[in-house]
Parts: structure tokens; C-alpha cells; sequence
């Protein structure tokens, strides 16, 4: 058992493909995000048509000028387990309004969140007190830090609020000492892996298109970093993956949706 935390199935050459690619290589689970309203039909559709994979509805903050209004209506739609892909990004946020607008839209994705009771999805970088101080101030809100990349103090910031991390293919590239600092750091039971595929394929696959798949990768360089095998760390993983997202387990899928 092993899931794909976090991917971007509908940006792949052949998503049907993939998922069975997944499939062979054991992976028993993935989760295709939302980033913007231009993109969610996509998104919706994959998670309807296949009983492994799952959604998220949200608003990247790189989209975050545009309207926020169609989140809410699709947070009870088939197969949505989150709130997210949303959170800051100041490193391409150049001005002062850019940022204010990122801190907005995500405000109100946590606030989306608190009151359908659903799990978020944090993309950070470049703005670690901003971050903290937005996840404190909706603490009924609880989530994950996706695609993990920032430092071990606003992790342990994180997971002291209830927050879990993610770790993607990042920690095996030769610049990626901060990302495995934090891979071995963090706890066992708040611990994901991912691909955020298409992007940042894993060594040996640095270069290509990324896919879930791929995740095995990942999962087996982090159980090498935390001196275990790669079967307890998916086991743990996958436990975990379920414990944050629990409308995406076997037994939920059908439950709070519509189609």
C-alpha cells in the first residue's frame, strides 16, 4: 500500500495510462489537486471515474486574482476530500498587493475549510511567518504541507498546530539537504510522500515527466533517510494519508457528495 499524496493527473500526456502505470507498481492511491477553475472540470472528472483517485477543489496562489467563488459550491462534489492546492507563494509575488491578494485567497480557503470540516492543501514558499500566522488563526483547520521545501523551524510550526508534511521528489535532489533534514525529522504519524507530478521527477528519473508512479521513488530514498524499510514507511504513509483526508477512504466515498 502506498499513496501518491499529491499529483496533477490531468496535466499528464496520458492520465489513464498513468494511473494504470500506478497501479502496476503499487501504488493503491492518489490524489489529483485543484488549482484553478479553468482546470477543476478535468480534475473532477478523473477522481468520478476512477475508485482510487480523489480530488481537491482550490485556488493556487498563483491564480489568486482571479474570482474565488466556485470553490464552495464543488467542496460537496463526488469525490472532493480537500480544500487546496492553496497557500503563498512570495517568490514569484513581486509586490506588495500580489501578496495581500495570495493571503486573501487562502484566508478564505481556510475558512471554506473550517466550516465543511475538510482538510487543506498548503503550498509555501518564500513566506514562512505569513503562513504560520494564517494556519494560527484558524486552528479547527488542520492540513498538510505539500511538496515541503521551506525549513525545519515552519515545519515544526506546522505539525505543532496539527499539521502534516509531505515530501516530494525534492529531497533526493544534490540541493535538497534542507528537504531532508525535515524528511527525517518529522514525526511517523505525520508523515506523507508525494509526487506533485508532472513536476520534479525523483533520481534516477530527474529530466522527465513526473507521474505517480514515481512515488515508490521517493518513498524508497525517505525510508533509507529514517532507517526503515520501505514497506513499514508506505504502510505508515498510507495510514496517515487516510487519517488527514477521511472522506477518501473505502467507506466514505460516497458519503457528504454530490454529483
Amino acid at each position: 500500500m502506498l499513496v501518491d499524496s499529491h499529483c496533477h493527473l490531468n496535466y499528464l500526456d496520458d492520465p489513464s495510462e498513468r494511473i494504470r502505470e500506478a497501479r502496476a507498481a503499487g501504488v493503491t492511491g492518489m490524489l489529483c489537486i485543484g488549482v484553478d477553475e479553468s482546470h477543476v472540470a478535468e480534475v473532477l472528472s478523473i477522481a468520478r471515474s476512477e475508485t482510487d483517485v480523489w480530488a481537491s477543489v482550490g485556488q493556487h496562489p498563483e491564480a489568486a486574482a482571479e474570482s474565488w467563488t466556485w470553490i464552495e459550491p464543488l467542496l460537496t462534489s463526488a469525490g472532493v476530500v480537500a480544500v487546496g492546492e492553496t497557500g503563498l507563494d512570495y517568490h514569484h509575488a513581486g509586490s506588495a498587493e500580489i501578496q495581500a491578494r495570495q493571503r486573501a485567497c487562502f484566508e478564505h480557503q481556510l475558512e471554506l475549510a473550517g466550516r465543511h470540516r475538510l482538510p487543506v492543501i498548503v503550498h509555501t514558499r518564500s513566506a514562512e511567518a505569513d503562513t504560520i500566522a494564517l494556519i494560527r488563526a484558524h486552528p479547527e483547520v488542520v492540513g498538510v504541507l505539500h511538496c515541503f521545501t521551506e525549513s525545519w523551524q515552519l515545519a515544526e510550526a506546522a505539525l505543532a498546530l496539527g499539521y502534516y508534511v509531505s515530501i516530494s521528489g525534492i529531497v533526493t535532489f544534490k540541493n535538497g539537504e534542507n528537504v531532508r533534514e525535515v524528511a527525517r525529522r518529522v514525526p511517523d504519524d505525520r508523515l506523507l510522500v508525494e509526487t506533485d507530478a508532472p513536476w520534479l521527477a525523483p533520481v534516477p528519473h530527474r529530466g522527465r515527466q513526473n507521474r505517480p508512479a514515481y512515488v515508490v521513488d521517493t518513498a524508497r530514498y525517505v525510508a533509507e533517510l529514517r532507517g526503515t524499510d520501505f514497506e513499514t514507511l508506505a504502510a505508515q504513509t498510507s495510514s496517515n494519508f487516510f487519517r488527514l483526508f477521511p472522506r477518501a477512504r473505502p467507506d466514505s466515498r460516497n458519503q457528504n457528495s454530490s454529483s
